[in-house]
């Protein structure tokens, strides 16, 4: 199974010191399923400041996993109440980064669903900040679809 969806994400980020960023997002991806992983993918914008990035989340049970390919390459692992260390790789080198994931709500199925992750980053062992993700993914509708609703 492989269809078009329209992806809406709003990110919230807050950092020490910082005033907190808030990011919305609406764009065009894939969803496909393989046996009960779900895959969703979409190329990232200007507006993220990824632009030329692929950026794919996998779901898969009670975790949720997030790549990005292109100038900056990383991989998230997500589990609520887990810490995971991940690379970050930049054209300035490679950091790790410590991902603990306090609340993860993953409801995807064939006809779109919601994803809410809310996590911290470690950087050498400490706080570096936390961030929100909250993603919805709809079917996207053809011109004959929508006529007949």
């Amino acid at each position: 199974m492989e269809k078009d969806v329209v992806i809406s994400i709003k990110g919230i980020q807050k950092y020490e010191g910082a005033e907190q960023d808030v990011i919305e997002l609406v764009t065009a991806g894939r969803l496909s399923r393989d046996g009960g992983q779900y895959t969703l993918s979409y190329q990232e914008s200007e507006l993220t400041g990824l632009e030329g990035t692929l950026t794919t989340i996998q779901v898969e049970g009670e975790q949720v996993t997030l790549m990005r390919m292109g100038q900056f390459n990383s991989q998230m692992v997500f589990q609520e109440g887990r810490r995971h260390l991940s690379m970050y790789n930049t054209p300035y080198g490679a950091m790790a980064i410590g991902v603990n994931t306090r609340h993860l709500l993953a409801q995807v199925d064939d006809q779109g669903g919601d994803i809410e992750i809310d996590y911290a980053i470690e950087i050498d062992h400490a706080l570096a900040g936390r961030s929100i993700f909250r993603i919805n993914i709809k079917r996207a509708e053809t011109g004959l679809e929508s006529l007949k609703q």
